[in-house]
């Protein structure tokens, strides 16, 4: 088993062993999000045929070359065409069809002219201004055409491809499955939320924020509960999530009297590929795997709340992106000025929690305050992770740092643009 390694090494290493998960068929409705795995090619044009992109009349161009405000041209309304509708109404010379949005265009029609650009009297109509060739047409085929690969594998599904599916007449469509993630605490001083508090006892956060950690991920958690320091329960609760597609254990996997972890995960069958990684909050992580892919990937945070977000952060949710088919793994990452100097020993990458705000073109990053990996406030506070390098001993006021984003609402803008 590997030790120390930097953070790079470490997430090279996960996600060497993290690959796409197999393919499922839902349901096109419930699909927002998630990651194409299959082409979809039309088996048609769109539109089918030609149509209108107005309500007005379908005519010929050449009955209104002279067409203007001061000579209006008047042509005879021989048919009307709603949307959806259909006619065999060929246009003659000098008559026109009334027409709405979407309707096909009538044969003999090679324009469309706008409601607003005419005046009805009886059956007929006056028209004021020479269209252009096709105007206000939407050609057969212009949006798609038959055989086309219009959505291709890896691909995200937004609410604009969720509409194409349907215009396509696709209800079912296949992407990758969701990874499922079994998420342990540990520890004989935990209790949940509701439990008493008292003698040394804590309550165990790390369930809940990493739950919600996997959703934002595209993850479904499924939290296996609480296991005590002893190696028949942490065996009985790490039996339990083996049917999922990642095992997450914030019971720590450590050098302790008390920490059977790493024991009993290699009773079960999981060889731990490393353990340690240097870095700032979150030292004492750890990554294993079932032989012959017999098991889930398994996850070994350390216990401090933030340090078990940290690493997630870093670790997991890369994995898990990986996992569920995505090519673009990791967060956001800006260049930010720095409001303060920030000052530490030489050896470890640490990733400081910091505020973010604008001022003008630039971004501004600063300290959330107390850095201890216990100080689980500093994450609800936090919208980014500063990257401190490993050998720099300072980062001086003003200087330019790089910062992952986790609050993705900062980079939301404040006005429309426009």
């Amino acid at each position: 088993m590997r030790t120390g390694l930097s953070a790079a090494e470490a997430q090279r290493a996960i996600l060497e062993q993290a690959l796409p998960l197999g393919v499922e068929t839902i349901g096109a409705r419930d699909a927002l999000g998630r990651v194409l795995a299959e082409a979809v090619v039309s088996r048609f044009d769109l539109p089918p045929a030609d149509n209108s992109a107005m309500d007005g009349y379908a005519v010929r161009r050449t009955d209104l070359l002279s067409a203007s405000a001061e000579s209006p041209v008047r042509l005879q309304v021989v048919d009307e065409i709603p949307a959806g509708g259909q006619s065999n109404t060929r246009l003659e010379a000098r008559q026109a069809v009334r027409i709405f949005t979407g309707a096909p265009i009538p044969a003999g029609a090679d324009a469309v002219v706008r409601q607003e650009d005419t005046e009805t009297e009886g059956d007929r109509v006056s028209i004021r201004v020479a269209p252009a060739p096709r105007e206000h047409i939407r050609d057969a085929g212009e949006d798609v055409r038959r055989g086309e690969a219009v959505l291709q594998p890896g691909q995200v599904l937004g609410p604009g491809a969720l509409g194409v599916l349907a215009s396509l007449g696709r209800s079912v469509v296949s992407v990758h499955q969701k990874p499922r993630v079994a998420i342990l605490s540990g520890g004989d001083e935990l209790v949940e939320p509701d439990g008493e508090i008292e003698g040394g006892r804590i309550v165990s956060s790390n369930s809940y924020s990493l739950a919600a950690q996997c959703r934002l991920a595209g993850a479904d958690p499924t939290y296996l509960g609480i296991a005590r320091d002893n190696p028949d329960d942490i065996e009985r609760h790490f039996r339990a999530g083996l049917h999922a597609d990642v095992l997450v254990s914030s019971a720590g996997v450590s050098v302790g009297d008390r920490d059977y972890v790493r024991d009993v995960l290699e009773k079960l069958g999981c060889t731990l590929l490393f353990w340690g990684v240097n870095l700032k909050p979150g030292y004492p992580f750890a990554f294993g795997r079932f032989a012959d892919d017999a098991g889930p990937l398994v996850f070994g945070l350390p216990g401090n709340p933030v340090s078990a977000m940290v690493t997630f952060e870093l670790f997991v949710r890369p994995a898990l992106r990986r996992m569920a088919g995505h090519s673009t793994l990791y967060r956001p990452l800006v260049r930010a000025r720095l409001a303060e100097t920030l000052r530490k020993q030489p050896g470890r990458i640490h990733f400081v929690r910091v505020e973010l705000e604008r001022d003008g073109e630039q971004i501004v990053a600063r300290s959330t305050g107390n850095q201890s990996s216990g100080v689980l406030r500093s994450m609800s506070l936090a919208q980014g992770l500063l990257i401190f390098p490993a050998e720099a001993r300072e980062l001086v006021e003003g200087e330019t740092v790089s910062v992952q984003v986790l609050d993705e609402n900062f980079l939301a803008a404040d006005s429309p643009g426009f």
